[in-house]
């Protein structure tokens, strides 16, 4: 309810309208003083100069900044230099000290014996003089010629191209590796208008063979230093444990030599399936040791898995260029026999859009056989040879666009189609893993995929049943050369 009192005022709540009234009179408006202190403090008067620059927060905190420094510099009381006093000069046995010490290392406590610094008497030399050798050293770049990198050392180009006429007669310059160190020494000159000469040059120009030229009474003349190496070669074992790659790493087997290794065993089992962890690994490397002391590691000789039930051999064979197999160092057993598997199910990495069968065309909107497979891949993927064979179409044909033959023999073929490039001509002979092209969407396609077709005597077959495997066997005299390379490599010691 409203009640009115003694004022006139009308106010809610009758028991507290008295003490409300006297609460609404008790209030005082704010003075302009206090509005103004009020609306002060709520001002940033220092803002971050660094934002919003160009605002007007902004620039009423530079003018803050400035009144501040205007403030400091009216108010500073002024800073006036100190004169300090002047040491006397020294003289007597004081000076001749200061003078013995006048080299800087023997004033900060050296103890190589005391030098008189120089003195009014002395006299200072026209032109310092040259050193009478300058020892060097350059470092043959990749692609780099050998009289370049020793004009870039400093050798005059007359002694560079002398030199490396000189070298080209014990090695091919281009086999010299790149990284190569030479130590260079060049001569006094005659003035300094000229190239110093070269009085000695030593490298190492092959693992077995250093080279040393020196300067003669005739010019330059070359010494050659034979470096014996050896060459047997390294033989490693070891169980293979919870992991086939860090056991042998941990037996001191290179990276790329387990690499190999992995790729020889995939050839006749799964590394992932039938490899256990009480299996013992064994391999044999090329290896040359010099007699310098370095060591060089070569290419997998043998690769060795004793399974307890059973041993796998496989030799490394090249000997007659004339077999396939041989000639691009396929790896057969124990009994000269070479069989190859394909390393992955499908020549492309990607997944499985369309198999073999009637399907729906998905542009001519009909059901018609489809001979093959279809993997969808990415743009450019690389796609790879199943097993060896020969290059019998390579080209755009129809709706399969740029499309690559593979002749294999056995009455088997196989086709790859909608390639994006190709990048084996016609007539080559290619091996299984091969690159062949790269996935694209040429032909009658919708987008990029691979179509992959296999033929037996003709006749269109699903690629998925077919193991692409290729064996070869030697005999003869190749057979009779491979049992007793096999035999050198068994004879190898352990850590030999």
């Amino acid at each position: 309810m409203f009640v009115r009192d003694d004022q006139g005022l009308e106010l809610a709540g009758g028991t507290n309208a008295r003490a409300f009234g006297r609460a609404i009179l008790a209030y005082q408006a704010p003075t302009r003083l206090e509005t103004l202190r009020d609306t002060l403090s709520h001002i940033d008067w220092v803002p971050d100069l660094g934002s919003r620059v160009g605002s007007r927060e902004w620039w009423r905190g530079l003018a803050t900044c400035a009144a501040l420094c205007a403030a400091t510099w009216m108010l500073s009381p002024g800073v006036r230099p100190l004169i300090g006093a002047v040491p006397a000069p020294l003289a007597g046995a004081e000076w001749d000290e200061s003078r013995a010490q006048a080299i800087s290392p023997l004033a900060l406590g050296a103890a190589t014996g005391r030098h008189m610094a120089a003195n009014d008497l002395v006299a200072p030399l026209a032109e310092a003089p040259e050193r009478p050798t300058v020892e060097l050293s350059a470092t043959l770049g990749e692609g780099d010629a050998l009289d370049r990198a020793l004009i870039r050392a400093g050798v005059g180009r007359s002694d560079a191209e002398a030199a490396a006429a000189l070298v080209s007669q014990a090695v091919n310059p281009d086999d010299i590796k790149a990284g190569t160190r030479i130590a260079l020494t060049l001569g006094r000159r005659a003035d300094r208008t000229v190239a110093r000469p070269l009085e000695t040059l030593d490298f190492r120009a092959r693992f077995d063979l250093g080279l040393s030229l020196t300067r003669a009474a005739t010019g330059l003349a070359m010494t050659r230093k034979p470096i014996a190496v050896d060459t047997t070669p390294l033989r490693i074992q070891g169980l293979v444990g919870s992991s086939l790659y860090r056991s042998a790493r941990a037996a001191g087997v290179p990276a790329k030599i387990i690499e190999a290794y992995i790729k020889a065993m995939a050839t006749r089992l799964s590394i992932g399936r039938d490899v256990t962890a009480a299996d013992r690994f064994d391999l044999v490397v090329a290896r040359e040791r010099a007699a310098t002391g370095e060591t060089r590691i070569g290419d997998l000789l043998f690769a060795g898995l004793d399974q307890g039930r059973r041993t796998l051999q496989l030799v490394r064979f090249g000997a007659d260029p004339s077999n396939a197999d041989s000639a691009i160092g396929g790896w057969f057993d124990a009994n000269g026999q070479t069989e190859r598997r394909a390393v992955s199910g499908m020549p492309v990495a990607g997944r499985i859009t369309s198999s073999f069968g009637l399907r729906m065309h998905p542009l001519l909107g009909f059901t018609r056989m489809h001979k093959g497979l279809d993997i969808g891949a990415p743009y450019g993927a690389p796609i790879h040879a199943m097993t060896d064979g020969v290059v019998a179409f390579a080209g755009r044909t129809g709706g399969y666009g740029n499309f690559v033959k593979l002749v294999h023999g056995g009455g088997m073929a196989s086709g790859y189609g909608h390639m994006s490039r190709i990048a084996v001509p016609a007539g080559t002979r290619v091996r299984q893993g091969q690159l062949i092209g790269y996935v694209g969407s040429t032909g009658m396609s919708t987008g990029p995929h691979l179509h992959w077709e296999v033929w037996r005597n003709g006749a269109a077959i699903n690629p998925r049943a077919v193991s692409f495997t290729s064996v070869a066997a030697l005999s003869g005299e190749q057979l009779r050369a491979f049992k007793a390379k096999v035999a050198r490599l068994l004879a190898v010691r352990v850590g030999a």
